[in-house]
């Protein structure tokens, strides 16, 4: 081939590179109501597309996802996608304050990209108290084919998603957190919609001798941690929210509500079948939920004898504390990358969060520095975006420590005002005496310590980023206090929830609004040409795109 000829298809295959876009995947849910029973009586649930749980969105890094849903519910929808950090695309985040709700007998798209990040994630419904019907599903973001992974590929992967459940419906709950009252205890636990209470013997998976698998673990409850243990097969630990992880191997394992692990099995027992099992941590009474694997040759049943989960707080802190980064594989990671001694990174701001429950007008409410969140009929981005901010809610209604008395609870729009690419350390601390989770959308985060007792700054000192992991769920643990850092570097609004659903529910959660002051498209997109718009800006005509 001439030279001149050559020069000529490198240039072809140069612009092709340059102007070929990551994949695309499409999906169309039919979100319906049906009847499910996974505690083995039927109850209203809610499918998509006819299942429960729902279908899993199987993506690989930066690819571009896209869900058009049908919402045939008598209610209004939206989806979470929990842990996908949406850069620079809160609008697509599906909480109250970034999005207007599906309305019934209507469709919306979302349109996201799964940029830089891998692992274990789930979706789920985040109005009113619709996850407890059901609507959750796996979403599995694959490491790209050139980026190596720190162990070889399993014989197959398998979805295991725990989760407390209440015989009541979602309206039911609702209206009994409407009323001032709390929701009680759940009456059961499931793994993926079932619960082999009844022995049935039916494997829900199975696995070939000598073959290892990759299970996916989330819990998606609405309150409970759960203990999960598979007989005689101990797990070795590989991925958690979203990071590699030096891989320790666990009998079982302490899943708290919103999280996610990955591990790998080997089948290498005797041959025949086993209980997987799930029950709940920290609770008076242990409810327990099972399901079956079985060996592909297997002769015989599950034994009967369930070995009982650990007890007490400090195993489960304990073994939080020895999940580590695996810093030597590659994958996509947040920054900063690397370790660094925590006391050397420039804090420009340190928030300090503090919960408290109270009556207010009679009335159970869950707040965040005496500050009990209500949702707004404008969503905070639209409210922001067409520059009408005032007339919604008040940046900063709440200071960076919290008040001296949280005895007071005041029912508020709660919105932080943050500065743009800034490293920021927030502390939660948990005066009650149970434990707590939280959440914040659109970030991964490092957790840095989490220590019983009260927290002050001369404890900073300690912290050694190098003993943390990255993740976007954080546990607080009873009369205790857990340390983060973050640098604010995605641009929108994002919610920081308790992932307590009943907490969240009534009050335990907030906004952080993040602007870039460049106001470019390299920072934050625009408002979605389809985006929905309702409350004071449904009749207003779209402002000038913001960002250029």
């Amino acid at each position: 081939m001439a030279r001149g000829a050559i020069f000529a298809l490198v240039l072809c295959l140069m612009g092709a590179a340059v102007m070929g876009e990551d994949p695309y995947l499409y999906f169309t849910w039919n979100v319906t109501y049906g009847t499910i029973s996974p505690l083995g009586i039927n109850q209203q649930g809610i499918l998509i597309n006819g299942q429960f749980p729902g279908p899993e969105i199987n993506s690989t890094s930066n690819n571009n996802v896209v869900v058009n849903v049908f919402n045939n519910l008598d209610e209004p929808l939206l989806f979470t996608w929990h842990g996908v950090q949406q850069r620079k695309n809160s609008w697509q985040d599906g909480t109250l304050g970034t999005q207007c709700p599906i309305a019934p007998g209507t469709n919306y798209t979302y349109k996201f990209q799964v940029k830089d990040q891998i692992g274990s994630f789930f979706y789920y419904p985040t109005v009113g108290m619709q996850r407890a019907a059901g609507g959750f599903g796996g979403l599995r973001i694959n490491s790209r084919l050139l980026i190596p992974v720190p162990y070889a590929d399993p014989e197959d992967e398998y979805w295991v998603l725990i989760g407390d459940w209440y015989g009541k419906s979602h309206k039911t709950l609702q209206s009994t957190l409407d009323s001032g009252r709390n929701i009680g205890r759940p009456d059961g636990v499931h793994i993926n919609g079932k619960n082999d209470i009844f022995g049935t013997g039916q494997a829900i998976y199975t696995m070939k001798p000598g073959k290892t698998y990759k299970y996916r673990i989330c819990n998606v409850g609405l309150k409970d941690s759960l203990n999960f243990r598979i007989q005689g097969h101990p797990m070795k630990l590989v991925e958690s929210e979203g990071s590699h992880t030096v891989q320790n191997i666990y009998d079982s394992l302490d899943v708290h509500v919103g999280q996610c692990f990955s591990v790998l099995v080997t089948a290498d027992k005797e041959p025949k079948s086993y209980y997987m099992v799930a029950s709940t941590r920290f609770t008076k009474k242990v409810l327990t939920g099972k399901a079956i694997i079985s060996y592909t040759n297997g002769a015989g049943p599950a034994s009967p004898i369930i070995h009982v989960a650990p007890v007490g707080w400090a195993w489960s802190l304990n073994q939080f504390r020895s999940f580590r980064w695996n810093l030597t594989a590659s994958a996509a990671r947040p920054n900063p990358q690397g370790s660094y001694h925590y006391g050397q990174i420039n804090i420009t701001r340190t928030i300090k969060f503090v919960n408290s429950v109270s009556n207010v007008n009679g009335k159970l409410r869950y707040a965040i520095n005496g500050v009990s969140h209500v949702d707004t009929e404008t969503p905070l981005k639209l409210a922001e975006y067409y520059g009408l901010s005032d007339k919604v809610f008040k940046y900063d209604i709440i200071g960076d420590v919290p008040p001296a008395s949280l005895d007071n609870i005041k029912l508020d729009t709660n919105v932080l005002n943050t500065t743009f690419r800034t490293f920021i350390e927030i502390i939660f601390e948990n005066p009650t005496k149970t434990i707590q989770s939280y959440n914040l959308a659109g970030y991964s985060f490092f957790a840095v310590a989490v220590e019983p007792g009260t927290w002050t700054p001369e404890k900073r000192k300690n912290y050694n980023l190098l003993d943390a992991i990255s993740r976007h769920t954080i546990q607080v643990f009873p009369k205790s206090w857990a340390a983060i850092m973050l640098t604010f570097d995605n641009a929108g609004m994002w919610n920081l929830r308790s992932e307590n659903a009943e907490n969240r529910y009534l009050g335990q959660q907030l906004y952080i609004s993040v602007l870039s002051p460049e106001r470019s498209l390299r920072d934050e997109y625009n408002l979605p040409e389809r985006q929905l718009v309702c409350g004071i800006v449904k009749d207003l005509p779209r402002p000038t795109p913001s960002y250029s």
